[in-house]
């Protein structure tokens, strides 16, 4: 017979754990101001509308996967009634924060996974964690719009289970408590979902197990933990433990600390001269240090890199140079200098660079003073990070600039979003007008 896992104290039995996602989640993001999106097949790209990274129900009917060239796509996306959308990360991220906030107010610890995922405490006897769970989804809809699924069980591990449950079984209203299942009912889905079905299980485990006859998710709760930790991981005997129901993963308040900030993207149209280069580190080099300045740290190592396409003629180019600089810092100006600078030192005059980022590491809290220059006045450079950041937030990211980081148009090389919905939640300019 099934159970989530053996007895436990009468103080745990009233905690469960729920990992509430959601659903398509950027999909369901341009759905929230575009109402006619809904029952349409809609695929969202990726930077510079390359190729496919999220899929509507509809679209993924149509038998389109996660990767796919959108050149591919287009010439039948009409005939498909088939929607394409730019991402729009500054909506889906603003959204996001909006449903983490109000999953907040349901449990008794939070922890959040990912920008569409997030693990809860429940405490409750069973009636009241499926009440609380539909809550939870009553919630998000209302406040923010997007729909969400929730799976509870004893462990993340058969919370995760059970939130797949939930998506893929309509007549449940996105709602699976392992608890209140018929035991058979779970051994039944868990030994006809694939062990690469799991939390955790890449492709390539899955393949080392398939090897050792473990197929199902219900062939791995059956292994045993210690044969699995000497012929796999302990992270991997976790897994088989939480699968009888004794928590291994404890929830963490906080992520672990951030290493590094990187900004990176593909250009729209190559970037041959110098002086675009230069544009290009100006505004990565300010967006980088915003990052910073939001995130409250400093860095102390800035590295630059650049490439040309791998399948294009001419003279192929991969430069990348690393900054140690005199301090750390978040100071924008210091920054724009050292990957100009930088960059400018190894790149080959006319090649046809496609990409480029800004790399920061090393970094720390910004607490304390930062190392000033003294052919500099300190309160203009002790604020101008701040003001910087001030007026974008006001007036929208290109309103204001460093230098060569201050276009007043976007340039020839700017990310292509031929597709893109307007920001409209962050940006005054495109909030969303009401006419009566």
């Amino acid at each position: 017979m099934f159970s989530e896992g053996p007895a436990a104290a009468p103080t745990q039995l009233r905690e469960r754990i729920a990992l509430v996602d959601v659903n398509n989640f950027y999909v369901s993001c341009e759905r929230v101001f575009d109402p006619s999106l809904e029952g349409r097949p809609v695929v969202v790209l990726s930077n510079n509308d390359g190729c496919v990274v999220a899929r509507s129900e509809e679209a993924k009917q149509l038998g389109l996967k996660t990767g796919t060239p959108w050149f591919q796509v287009a010439p039948r996306a009409k005939a498909w009634g088939l929607v394409a959308k730019s991402s729009n990360y500054e909506l889906y991220g603003d959204l996001s924060a909006r449903v983490m906030e109000v999953l907040g107010r349901f449990g008794a610890w939070q922890e959040v996974y990912s920008i569409d995922e997030s693990f809860l405490g429940l405490p409750g006897d069973e009636p009241q964690l499926r009440e609380t769970a539909a809550r939870i989804r009553a919630a998000v809809v209302q406040q923010v719009g997007v729909p969400v699924s929730v799976g509870v069980a004893r462990t993340k591990t058969l919370a995760k289970f059970a939130n797949h449950v939930a998506k893929r079984n309509p007549q449940m209203a996105g709602v699976c408590s392992l608890g209140s299942m018929p035991a058979p009912d779970i051994e039944w889905i868990q030994s006809r979902v694939p062990v690469t079905g799991l939390w955790g299980v890449g492709g390539r485990t899955g393949k080392r197990l398939n090897a050792i006859g473990i197929e199902s998710i219900a062939d791995l709760k059956a292994a045993d933990p210690q044969v699995i930790r000497k012929k796999f991981s302990v992270v991997l005997q976790r897994t088989v433990l939480e699968l009888n129901g004794t928590a291994c993963i404890p929830h963490t308040e906080e992520r672990a600390d951030k290493q590094q900030i990187m900004f990176s993207r593909s250009f729209s149209t190559p970037v041959t001269a110098l002086e675009e280069m230069d544009q290009v580190m100006a505004v990565y080099a300010q967006r980088g240090a915003a990052r910073m300045a939001a995130e409250g740290l400093r860095a102390s190592v800035l590295t630059v890199t650049a490439g040309t396409s791998r399948f294009a003629g001419g003279e192929a180019s991969f430069p990348a140079a690393s900054v140690h600089l005199p301090a750390p810092t978040q100071d924008p100006i210091q920054l724009t200098k050292a990957a100009v600078a930088a960059m400018r030192g190894c790149l080959i005059p006319g090649a046809h660079y496609v990409r480029a980022g800004v790399l920061l590491s090393g970094l720390e809290p910004a607490a304390g003073q930062e190392a000033f220059d003294p052919f500099v006045s300190d309160l203009d450079q002790r604020n101008i990070g701040d003001l910087l950041g001030a007026v974008r937030s006001k007036f929208g990211e290109a309103a204001i600039g460093l230098g060569q980081g201050g276009l007043a148009a976007p340039a020839a090389w700017s990310m292509k979003r031929e597709f893109s919905s307007p920001r409209y939640t962050t940006e005054w300019a495109e909030l969303p007008v009401v006419k009566a």
